[in-house]
């Protein structure tokens, strides 16, 4: 078991393109469920929806890279405005189970050959790298050092990321500041009470749910700039790997979501190498395949102990979550 090359192996999730792509899931998610309250299953479709914006924009229309990016974006608000619309009136359990309906309800239509054309139903889409990369800064080479040791083009991408979730996060922290997140933090507590001082919940919540959208379609974005589109990825373990990062790190919170995901899939990363060696030397009495599949096990076993025993995460106010009043 060679315990250098697993560490370096799980050190390099810390500036991944998938770490950085579910951090700004979750902050999205923060803003719907932690400073909003409202129960959001669906985050995989709005994943989806940047990831498809991005991909055919560029493959079907000959966009510019960038262009593709907005046109994700704005089809998370859209698809935001028409999910909240029948949803935003129903309670937390209804809401939760529309959302998770939704978001299957795009990862099929994304499957299907009905939009072959433009999708390429399950096979996914790729080859629209080049005008992303074509934009680099970086003059061919390598960079950094260790676990931290990336092309240009890898780089590009990480920064383009890192860039993208600080805007985010700083996104969030002022608007949570401001007198909007104030009132969206009382909605969050006590809607009637705010709603008896004369605010529209209702476009309240929609705007939430079209902001939180819109983090989320960036994150599809930035988790499809290195590699493809694939409908499979967008199911809806997707959105609980990014409950739990949620609720690792904090849900009201601005930067928990990001530690969230470092930590997660440093830890996701450190099991998929760590056991499947101690299953190979004869420590555990499993195979290998089944060592890998254990990791989600443990995973599983580590939120509902993190939902237990520190219900608002590393960062949290315990106070400041609906569902342990």
């Amino acid at each position: 078991m060679d315990f250098g090359q697993i560490i370096n192996l799980s050190l390099g999730y810390i500036f991944s393109p998938v770490t950085i792509a579910y951090a700004l899931a979750a902050v999205g998610l923060a803003v719907h469920f932690g400073y909003a309250g409202l129960l959001n299953f669906g985050m995989a479709g709005f994943m989806a929806i940047g990831a498809y914006g991005y991909a055919i924009s560029i493959l079907s229309f000959g966009l510019p890279w960038w262009v593709g990016i907005l046109i994700g974006c704005v089809g998370a608000m859209i698809f935001a405005f028409i999910l909240g619309i029948p949803t935003l009136r129903l309670r937390a359990d209804y809401l939760a189970i529309v959302t998770i309906a939704a978001a299957e309800i795009v990862r099929l239509l994304f499957t299907t050959q009905v939009f072959d054309e433009y999708t390429n139903s399950a096979d996914g889409l790729g080859g629209y790298h080049a005008g992303f990369r074509g934009a680099n800064p970086f003059p061919p080479g390598t960079y950094g050092f260790g676990p931290f040791t990336y092309s240009a083009d890898q780089l590009w991408v990480r920064v383009f990321g890192l860039v993208l979730l600080g805007i985010a996060v700083y996104l969030v922290w002022a608007l949570m500041r401001s007198p909007w997140g104030r009132v969206l933090k009382g909605i969050r507590e006590d809607e009637d009470a705010v709603r008896s001082l004369g605010k529209n919940i209702f476009a309240y919540k929609m705007q939430a749910l079209m902001i939180g959208g819109v983090f989320g379609a960036l994150g599809g974005v930035v988790f499809a700039l290195p590699s493809a589109v694939v409908p499979a990825v967008y199911q809806t373990s997707l959105t609980f790997f990014i409950w739990t990062i949620l609720l690792l790190g904090g849900a009201a919170t601005v930067f928990g979501p990001v530690v969230g995901a470092v930590i997660f899939w440093v830890l996701m990363a450190f099991l998929d190498a760590f056991l499947p060696a101690l299953a190979a030397v004869g420590v555990l009495p499993i195979t290998s395949i089944q060592a890998a599949t254990l990791r989600f096990i443990l995973v599983g076993v580590a939120l509902m102990l993190i939902v237990i025993f520190r219900p608002q995460g590393i960062f949290g106010n315990k106070r400041e979550l609906t569902f342990v009043k």
